[in-house]
This record gives structure tokens, C-alpha cells and sequence, in this order.
């Protein structure tokens, strides 16, 4: 998978994992900021988004499971457990089944605007994707210049710099897709298995969420903080679910601030 670097090989890695739709990019402020206070950051383009190449092996390639098999190899190619874990919207459930799948492989988590409960309800957009013939239909219609638009509609920072790189997941119908595998492979019920597993790393945890999520309510974010023990929790007023785009200086020092006080990296690798 293609990504973005910042910092030191030999420093203790930071492993940020993006959401839908975006890649890598969203995470252009956090990167060198961990890596100005002494961490190596790397944030991957999942398959499909970014720079990365969907999945060549054919139905299913997109699907829930198949990222987090993605994510196993980024992790073992580049040899880089543990690592302090930072997830966003899609990047959550992906990101923690793998953090759950090898316990110790994370020495941190840090939680943003999405979810890893079995009991939730998937939104309206969410819904039609899921389903066959109208999924199609909704993901086959976008322009460049209306996904701007739906984008730039739920967050205030969304620029067209992170326009064009978003834009990359559309590029051609695999792509598109591979989308839909995506949601549609997402039912919550798979997450039965992992009840308490989360709280059973044991591992420093932040969450931090846009106060007017519109598609991940910020109710979510407190149930994170009572269900982890000893978590921290950063509300960013004035942010939407795209958190990182829209206040992604006020979240990278709330990010950095966290790991040098409950995972100071001379004590980290």
C-alpha cells in the first residue's frame, strides 16, 4: 500500500488509519507534528483509496475484512508493532478489530468519529449503499464537482487540495465498487465477538470527536470514554465528523499532547 511518512525509523511508530472517503491526506497536519515530538508516523492509503491500488483478487476485495488483512501486512512488512493506534470513521472498526486480533500490538488507541458497538444502526447514506441497484445507482453518479459539494457540505475544512486527493477513490468502477463491498460487508453483528476485548488492551486510549457529527453522534464518543477505563475524551467544538479536516491543528496537538503525557516516546518503542 502507498503512504505518507514522517520522522525517524528508529523512533516509536504512530499508525494512523483513515476513513471513507478519504486517504492518507487527512492526516498531512498530524504527520510531521508527531514526528517534530519525536514519533515516526505513517498513515497508509487503504486499497482502493489514495495512491493505493484496489485489491486485485476480485468480489469482496473491498470489504471490511479485507482492509483489516491489509492493514495485518502494512504492520508486519514494515515490522512497526507495537504502535500507538490512531483511527478515524471506517479506519475505527478496521483499525481496532486488528488492535483486538493481536493483543499487544498496539501500545495506544486514539478514537475518532466512528464506531466499534454492535448495537448500532448504520445513517441514511450508509443505508442506500448497502443496498442492491440503488448503491449502484448513488455511487456511479457522482461527479467531481458534486462529490465537492456533498463534502464540502458536512465539513467546514474541506479543501480542494483534500478534494482531489478524496477524489482518488472514484476514479474508475473497481474503485467505485469496491465502495459498496465496503459498506455492505459492514454488519454490526460481527462486532458481538469483540464486546470488552477493546477495554481488555488495557493500553492508554483518547477519543476525539467533532461535536456536530452528524453521522457518528457525539453520544458515541461518551459511550467510548465510560466503556475505557482511565480514557480521555477531546469534544473539538465547531468540527463535524471530518474532524481532522475541519480543526486539524487544534486535533494533531490535542493527538500529540495526549502521547508525550501517557506515552512518552523514550518509553514507547
Amino acid at each position: 500500500m502507498a503512504y505518507r511518512h514522517a520522522g525517524v525509523p528508529s523512533d516509536p511508530a504512530v499508525l494512523l488509519v483513515h476513513g471513507y472517503p478519504e486517504s492518507s491526506y487527512m492526516w498531512h497536519i498530524a504527520l510531521p507534528a508527531l514526528a517534530d515530538a519525536g514519533w515516526r508516523a505513517l498513515a497508509p492509503d487503504l486499497p482502493g483509496y489514495g495512491d493505493s491500488e484496489p485489491d486485485a483478487s476480485g468480489q469482496g476485495s473491498g470489504t471490511w475484512e479485507r482492509h483489516i488483512q491489509a492493514l495485518e501486512r502494512f504492520v508486519d512488512e514494515l515490522e512497526l508493532a507495537p504502535v500507538a493506534l490512531v483511527t478515524h470513521d471506517w479506519g475505527v472498526p478496521i483499525g481496532l478489530c486488528w488492535a483486538c486480533d493481536h493483543p499487544g500490538a498496539a501500545s495506544a488507541l486514539v478514537i475518532s468519529d466512528g464506531g466499534f458497538f454492535s448495537d448500532r444502526r448504520w445513517h441514511g447514506l450508509a443505508n442506500v449503499m448497502r443496498t442492491p441497484g440503488e448503491g449502484e445507482k448513488l455511487i456511479r453518479a457522482y461527479t467531481r464537482e458534486g462529490f465537492a459539494a456533498a463534502m464540502q457540505a458536512v465539513s467546514s475544512g474541506m479543501s480542494d487540495a483534500a478534494i482531489a486527493e478524496y477524489w482518488k477513490a472514484f476514479a474508475d468502477d473497481k474503485r467505485r465498487l469496491a465502495q459498496l463491498e465496503l459498506y455492505r460487508s459492514g454488519d454490526f453483528d460481527k462486532l458481538v465477538p469483540y464486546e470488552g476485548r477493546l477495554a481488555a488492551l488495557d493500553v492508554p486510549a483518547l477519543i476525539v470527536w467533532g461535536e456536530q457529527d452528524r453521522f457518528a453522534g457525539v453520544a458515541m464518543a461518551h459511550r467510548f470514554h465510560e466503556e475505557l477505563p482511565g480514557s480521555e475524551l477531546a469534544i473539538v467544538d465547531g468540527a463535524g465528523h471530518f474532524v481532522w479536516d475541519d480543526e486539524p491543528e487544534r486535533a494533531a496537538r490535542t493527538l500529540v499532547d495526549f502521547l508525550e503525557r501517557r506515552l512518552p516516546p523514550q518509553t514507547a518503542g
